[in-house]
């Protein structure tokens, strides 16, 4: 479940401007070219709660599986693009994982997707500047329309 604390909200506020700064600097390649080839080296299940006026910002917690472990983490960041409210429940593979230390950072994430109340469909497509990419499958419960670019800063818990 999300961290909707005073303190989870006020890191939010706090890291979304700076995170979309910092993931939009380098050279982030996104989809199905980037991964072309690839082994997938780990696997990713998240639940972000996403809500979405012209700007976005989404808050949730994962869980990482590595070689053989799971590694708990957290989720915040903003964007732009799209309008409503969901809750976002991704999983999918992770590629270009060499360490754990890798896997934590800001990263870019290029998204589309709809949801109306249980009827849903999504992909996300993330990449730090570590090149760690995620290809994850988003199911959405809520009323949105999302379409849009977006930095998320994912941390180990």
């Amino acid at each position: 479940m999300p961290d909707f604390s005073r303190r989870g909200l006020l890191g939010f506020a706090t890291l979304a401007p700076a995170t979309l700064l910092a993931a939009c600097t380098g050279d982030v390649q996104v989809g199905p070219e980037a991964i072309r080839g690839k082994r997938p080296d780990g696997f990713v299940e998240m639940r972000m709660v996403q809500a979405a006026y012209i700007g976005s910002g989404n808050l949730g917690r994962g869980e990482l599986r590595f070689h053989g472990r799971s590694h708990a983490f957290t989720v915040g960041g903003g964007g732009i693009g799209g309008i409503g409210a969901s809750t976002v429940e991704a999983e999918g593979d992770v590629y270009d994982l060499r360490s754990l230390d890798r896997f934590p950072g800001a990263y870019a994430q290029a998204r589309y997707g709809f949801a109306v109340g249980q009827a849903s469909a999504g992909e996300l497509w993330l990449q730090n500047e570590a090149g760690v990419i995620m290809r994850l499958k988003a199911k959405r419960t809520g009323l949105m329309l999302s379409l849009g670019a977006d930095a998320i800063v994912i941390s180990m818990a």
